[in-house]
């Protein structure tokens, strides 16, 4: 069994991603709402943490349109001075976005909410295992956020199904998610 290096599933991965078809990442985006929206932690939430998806990764954008339309509190990550520290902040609909330190789009006008006050946090990852292991982008933001969250904070990875791995290399600074959602 050929045992491959962090680096080289992002790179495999970053393929993949960028050469899905458009039909079957927006069919399989709309399989993993379906699935989040009917699991029983997120219809308690009332604060959610999206990411908002880059180019080939699981559609967010829709999902949070609708989480806002069923009355949830929307927050999303915001890079802080180009560290790789994250903070949560409100993401009311029609606010305008701009583009973070790494590219991540996010609101323009900052509403930080306590990270102790988000109900559950969507994930996203550049692969999984089925233990839960998440390989991100290499920064480590994630990491460190889920790392400082109270333990009670449940965490959903979303991906495809070519993201899961049978295992994902890890070390000690790195965070499993609680599940994973994909299609």
């Amino acid at each position: 069994m050929v045992i491959l290096t962090k680096e080289q599933i992002r790179s495999k991965m970053f393929l993949r991603l960028k050469t899905q078809k458009e039909e079957d990442q927006d069919r399989k985006s709309r399989i993993i709402q379906k699935k989040l929206f009917r699991t029983s932690v997120f219809q308690k939430a009332k604060r959610v943490m999206f990411y908002i998806s880059m180019a080939g990764e699981v559609d967010t954008r829709k999902m949070i349109k609708v989480a806002q339309k069923l009355g949830k509190i929307v927050a999303v990550p915001v890079c802080k001075d180009n560290r790789v520290r994250i903070r949560p902040c409100i993401l009311k609909d029609k606010t305008r976005l701009v583009k973070g330190p790494y590219g991540v789009c996010e609101p323009a006008k900052k509403r930080f909410i306590n990270a102790s006050n988000i109900d559950l946090v969507i994930v996203p990852g550049v692969a999984f295992d089925n233990q839960g292991n998440r390989l991100g982008r290499g920064k480590g933001c994630y990491d460190y956020f889920l790392k400082r969250l109270p333990d009670k904070t449940p965490s959903i990875g979303l991906a495809f199904d070519f993201q899961i791995l049978p295992k994902i290399p890890t070390s000690g600074t790195d965070v499993k998610v609680h599940r994973l959602i994909f299609a």
